[in-house]
């Protein structure tokens, strides 16, 4: 009597699980993405330990060790940054991004770097062959005397000769093509990228090895495979292209030795990825003679303040529905902003169209741009051109108060730094020291800013 192949119905974007087949995933909201699996008869038994790969006993929380984890400096500072501070032994990092965004290029940059040091490292090719590394090695110019190479896409196979050549640093490009022996579905599915990722982490825990795992993205650019995979690994970092193809950023969205939105800056050339050791100067690009519309602003991603343009653009409108359009923050807060702005500033732009853009492809995720970007749209609304060395940070409230964002005074080193000559801020976050070189005018109103506005 044959046995019988057990089968579940998966979606290929999210990972949930249906008792059959249908059209779209009520989860993720996709369509088409359901599909039929076959489930190995061990596959439970591949994840009953956990995915730090052993059982442990009940401990006091006042027992754990608190000793710092040790870590490898990879020798590129930017990737370093992400990382939190350098790569943690026996911590699992899943690198995402577009095909050609340069992930496989920085990771054997940095295994290159770790390699030189005389550290051991095996970087695992399923997708490229050997040749294909080697010569992009030699266009790169790295040394490649101490890196050693495998092509292989069966997870045992792999851990098998981590056995024998005991590298503490692994690499696997990808994880997508991987495949596990005990699940019974074809590389790629969502059953064989959870087991597989499953598999290395519980084999990085206990021996202490440092994983890197290559992703893929999908059409919308999130991680191709289940969010299973999100849960699994220590640490995910996504890179990413600018609107300038020459530079790429690196963001880490999970990171449990560090903190999460970190950013860091390459630029791509002919030898491969070069840090950008002053991103501010990157996105402060601008042309010669201001426009109205263009005002400066200082962000704070990661551990680090960031300079950027935000520009703003407001139009009569051509049809009976003005446009509001925000490209790099979110476009609720830009509608929040503008009724605040008509409220408390007697400013109407009702009957406007509204465009606002951050330049260079950064997605704003904190309120301390909400100063800029009003000042911003009452520039182009009144045509006033800001000069060049004057920039605005600070949090709008609903009832039109300039509230203060954190770490004021290191924003305001940065801008001094760059050349600014003026600032606007938060009246509660102008120091008690006065900076050199650096005007500051505290505000407390929406009211007070527009007003210094129209004395600038």
């Amino acid at each position: 009597m044959s046995k019988k192949i057990k089968t579940a119905f998966v979606c290929d974007q999210c990972g949930a699980d249906y008792p059959r087949w249908g059209g779209q995933c009520t989860s993720c909201g996709e369509w088409n993405t359901i599909k039929e699996v076959r489930l190995g008869g061990a596959e439970r038994n591949s994840r009953s330990a956990g995915y730090a790969g052993s059982r442990s006993e009940v401990k006091l929380l006042s027992d754990v060790n608190l000793s710092q984890a040790e870590r490898i400096f990879s020798g590129i500072s930017e990737f370093d940054r992400v990382l939190g501070g350098g790569i943690v032994c026996g911590s699992v990092v899943l690198i995402g991004g577009a095909p050609g965004a340069g992930k496989s290029t920085l990771l054997l940059q940095a295994i290159a770097n770790i390699a030189a040091r005389g550290v051991s490292v095996l970087y695992v090719s399923g997708e490229e062959s050997l040749q294909q590394i080697a010569e992009r090695a030699h266009r790169l110019k790295l040394p490649a005397d101490k890196i050693m190479m495998l092509a292989e896409t069966s997870v045992q196979r792999i851990c098998d000769v981590l056995d024998e050549v005991k590298p503490q640093i692994l690499v696997i490009d990808s994880i997508q093509v991987m495949h596990t022996q005990d699940t019974e579905s074809a590389p790629g599915s969502v059953s064989q990228v959870r087991e597989s990722a499953s598999y290395l982490t519980q084999y990085a825990k206990k021996h202490d090895v440092s994983i890197f795992m290559v992703g893929h993205v999908t059409k919308d650019q999130s991680l191709a495979g289940p969010m299973t995979l999100s849960h699994i690994v220590d640490t995910q970092v996504m890179l990413g292209s600018t609107d300038d193809a020459r530079f790429r950023v690196l963001r880490a969205d999970k990171n449990r030795f560090g903190s999460v939105g970190e950013l860091g800056f390459f630029a791509m050339d002919s030898t491969g990825l070069k840090e950008v050791k002053n991103p501010s100067a990157m996105f402060l690009n601008r042309p010669d003679k201001p426009s109205s519309g263009s005002v400066v602003t200082v962000l704070w991603e990661g551990t680090r303040p960031l300079l950027v343009e935000i520009q703003a653009l407001v139009t009569e409108c051509q049809y009976g529905n003005p446009r509001r359009l925000a490209v790099g923050f979110d476009q609720n807060r830009l509608a929040m902003l503008l009724a605040v702005l008509s409220r408390h500033g007697g400013i109407f732009t009702a009957n406007d169209e509204i465009y606002a853009n951050v330049v260079g492809g950064i997605k704003v995720t904190e309120t301390s741009s909400d100063l800029a970007i009003v000042v911003g749209v009452v520039s182009s609304l009144r045509d006033k051109v800001i000069p060049h060395d004057v920039f605005f940070f600070g949090e709008i409230g609903l009832s039109g108060e300039i509230r203060p964002v954190a770490n004021g005074h290191a924003r305001l080193n940065d801008a001094a730094k760059h050349g600014f000559k003026k600032a606007v801020i938060p009246k509660a976050n102008v120091p008690k020291k006065s900076i050199e070189g650096l005007e500051i005018h505290g505000v407390s109103t929406l009211s007070e800013a527009l007003d210094i506005l129209s004395e600038l």
